[in-house]
């Protein structure tokens, strides 16, 4: 299976390459205030389905911009697809985005592909195999201090995203960290620390189709991924952690009052923190981290293993 899948991303990287040449001439819609989809999204998602299915056509299929439209219904064995991961970047024509392709068996994931096919990286995973960059194994970073750490997030663009508090959560973790980094596609970003390129990564308002495969290739490494809490059951949570272990255990604490899943008390605390600082807080958001949920839905170790290119 996972080889239908790797010739499905490879597929559809093509399809992305091809396009990015001629980046200005791709047709772009807008399905929301900054969340856009081209062509070459549409055409990338359906050189995937059309893979996927001739060699699995009892297997169901989640896709970014299809939904469960196709194969299916009932299977226990459901194909998650982001056909372009970082689709603002690709239109801009900066070079960080990704084909990202899980299958869910019994609503666990088994096999995981990230493919960046502008530096031509494939990362895969099987369940209980470790995980892989260009059949290279990988592994988590080494470090253990979190005041060592670069770390990778994104921001919040959707309307209704709480922008303000989300400048909390950066502020917390920046003060304490080597670094924070923005990079664009959060698949990437696990595979990233997947790959020990960086420590961990987090994250709020992001779909199961956008941490599914990264997910695996995270625990496959040897790290750690769940929600702002700790808690393991998050892939339709719409916010996430992952990280290596230590830095992991870091990380909880600092985020973990700002998870939708925050007690009471945790979320009056960041409200007044937020106030305090001159923001307009509406009283009535029981979220604190109302980041945490936006309003619009949607080993064995190589020393010399290729580096992140930032």
């Amino acid at each position: 299976m996972l080889n239908v899948a790797i010739k499905a991303a490879r597929a559809a990287g093509a399809i992305i390459n091809r396009a990015a040449l001629d980046v200005e001439s791709v047709r772009i819609s807008q399905k929301q205030i900054n969340d856009f989809v081209t062509e070459v999204d549409h055409a990338s998602e359906q050189a995937i389905i059309e893979t996927l299915l001739t060699a699995y056509p009892g297997h169901g299929i989640l896709a970014e911009e299809s939904g469960n439209q196709h194969g299916a219904k009932d299977s226990e064995f459901i194909w998650v697809i982001d056909p372009l991961d970082g689709t603002t970047n690709f239109i801009h024509g900066f070079p960080v985005y990704c084909v990202s392709i899980a299958l869910m068996v019994r609503g666990k994931v088994e096999q995981a592909v990230i493919y960046d096919p502008t530096r031509n990286d494939l990362f895969t995973a099987t369940k209980g195999r470790g995980a892989y960059l260009n059949e290279r194994r990988i592994r988590v970073s080494k470090r253990t201090q979190l005041k060592e750490s670069l770390l990778s997030t994104g921001f919040p663009f959707r309307p209704g995203d709480n922008f303000k508090t989300y400048l909390h959560i950066m502020s917390d973790v920046m003060q304490r960290t080597a670094g924070l980094r923005r990079p664009g596609a959060a698949a990437l970003d696990l595979a990233y620390v997947a790959a020990g390129f960086t420590e961990g990564f987090f994250e709020t308002g992001l779909s199961i189709w956008d941490v599914a495969a990264g997910s695996l290739l995270v625990t496959e490494a040897g790290g750690l991924v769940g929600n702002f809490t700790g808690e393991a059951d998050f892939l339709e949570q719409r916010e996430c952690l992952a990280a290596t272990p230590r830095i992991y255990g870091q990380l909880v604490p600092i985020l973990t009052k700002y998870s939708k899943f925050a007690s009471a008390g945790d979320k009056a605390s960041v409200r007044q923190a937020v106030q305090a600082h001159g923001d307009d807080v509406p009283a009535a958001a029981d979220d604190a981290a109302a980041a945490a949920e936006p309003a619009a839905p949607e080993a064995d170790d190589s020393e010399d293993a290729p580096r992140a290119p930032f």
